[in-house]
């Protein structure tokens, strides 16, 4: 007897299994970085593409006022302001060839459910870091990142000196910052000089890397130049980014497609996901988007993005350096 997609597929527990196992597989989910909440799934599954999320600003650093026996004393306003997420909606298909192998196995809704999320896994990590070097690359964001690049030696490299003046971008908020995402080849730079610990978990039996006691998320999508050495890297605070999964009545989330037309029969899952994931502080500005929801390019972009938040209340900080001492020119 022939085991079919739709013989094992059921939408109803494929779907939300797939979403938390997604969350379950992303280092930077679990590390607290990536906070979910139902508050955010509630935004993703509104009915707009923008989402407005408004915050009272800080009452500043103003002096307090002295009492006196007579009078009025000044009265200061509180102030609000909106973040604004933009919503994301991304689907992809595969055919059953390429999950024939898995159709064997003891619990095949499992092992293929265990396939689509380890791939939204990586393809919500390309969006964030689409997101991030958008967010970089607005003026507004000037103040958070810290260039060491153009110095020689080792004031120009990755070291625990410079790294800690990345952190000191933060000032009295630094010690927020918990996680820091790199290069592969910047974390064996880091390894070489005996800077990386790794500190034991037991459910998944392998060691989790720590950098001056922040998590380590290793990714070759970051920029590393092989030629010149140049790299960077983010230092994260908890939540500093937003993630929420969406649904809609109208948009089904999980469907096996069959083509009885084709010789021996074509079969298809189609996996589909409405999403927020944004890095709180940092307000989207509409426009320039083709289409109802933007693609990686399109978030990639400088005056997608403006800092709303104080820079201290942003937890991202990017550090950019050399793995290779620089000489002095001439």
């Amino acid at each position: 007897m022939t085991t079919r997609l739709q013989d094992v597929i059921q939408p109803e527990i494929f779907t939300p299994y797939t979403i938390q196992r997604t969350m379950e597989l992303s280092a930077l989910v679990q590390s607290g970085i990536i906070a979910n909440d139902t508050e955010f799934n509630n935004l993703a599954g509104g009915a707009n593409t923008l989402i407005n999320m408004p915050f009272w600003n800080d009452l500043g650093n103003e002096e307090s006022q002295i009492m006196k026996d007579e009078g009025d004393m000044s009265v200061g306003k509180i102030t609000s302001s909106d973040d604004v997420a933009r919503k994301h909606a991304r689907v992809n298909a595969w055919g059953a060839n390429g999950l024939s192998a898995m159709l064997s196995g003891d619990d095949p809704m499992d092992a293929i459910a265990q396939l689509v999320a380890a791939y939204w896994a990586r393809d919500m990590q390309r969006t964030l870091l689409s997101t991030l070097s958008g967010v970089f690359k607005s003026p507004s964001m000037s103040q958070k990142i810290y260039d060491v690049t153009g110095k020689s030696g080792d004031a120009g490299t990755i070291n625990m000196n410079t790294f800690l003046d990345a952190t000191q971008l933060m000032g009295d908020a630094k010690e927020a910052l918990t996680g820091v995402m790199m290069h592969s080849a910047v974390e064996t730079e880091l390894r070489k000089q005996d800077l990386i610990e790794y500190v034991p978990q037991s459910q998944q039996g392998r060691p989790i890397p720590f950098f001056n006691g922040k998590q380590v998320t290793v990714d070759d999508s970051m920029f590393y130049d092989t030629e010149t050495g140049q790299a960077e890297m983010y230092i994260f605070g908890q939540g500093a980014i937003a993630l929420g999964n969406g649904s809609h009545p109208r948009i089904i989330q999980t469907e096996v497609s069959r083509n009885p037309l084709a010789y021996s029969g074509e079969e298809a899952l189609i996996n589909r996901k409405i999403f927020i994931l944004h890095p709180r502080g940092v307000k989207w500005n509409e426009g320039g988007v083709a289409n109802v929801f933007p693609t990686n390019s399109e978030i990639d972009t400088a005056a997608r993005w403006t800092r709303v938040y104080e820079p201290k209340s942003v937890r991202i900080v990017k550090f950019r350096f050399n793995t290779v001492p620089q000489t002095p020119a001439g």
